[in-house]
């Protein structure tokens, strides 16, 4: 059975951090890219970041600059990093996994986790 378990939403001020982790288990195989997407309320699904088996990486232009994605491979976890948070960030983040394992810039998803909600104040 595949499963992503998301941890790390909450509620923060703008301009601060939060640090989302997103542990898979169950994933057909190893080498697999993983990513982010987050929606807002009345807003379509939006890209967030990406990053492949091989460690190449890709940010949505909104986020380019503030947020950093890695991974351990060996744990099967991905994370991401969110500084100088703003209140357009708010929204629910989806941790994703891609089958393909380079897959950093045509990232989709093959399989996804249930999301944390992430709310920056003003």
């Amino acid at each position: 059975q595949v499963q992503l378990v998301e941890s790390g939403g909450g509620l923060v001020q703008a301009g601060g951090s939060l640090r989302l982790s997103c542990a898979a288990s169950g994933l057909p195989g190893s080498r697999y890219s993983m990513g982010w997407f987050r929606q807002a309320p009345g807003k379509e699904r939006e890209f967030v970041a990406a990053r492949s088996w091989g460690g190449s990486t890709n940010y949505a232009e909104s986020v380019k600059g503030r947020f950093t994605i890695s991974r351990d491979n060996a744990k099967n976890t991905v994370y991401l990093q969110m500084n100088s948070l703003k209140p357009e960030d708010t929204a629910v983040y989806h941790c994703a996994a891609d089958k393909r394992p380079y897959a950093s810039t045509s990232f989709q998803g093959d399989y996804w986790g249930q999301g944390t909600q992430v709310t920056v104040s003003s």
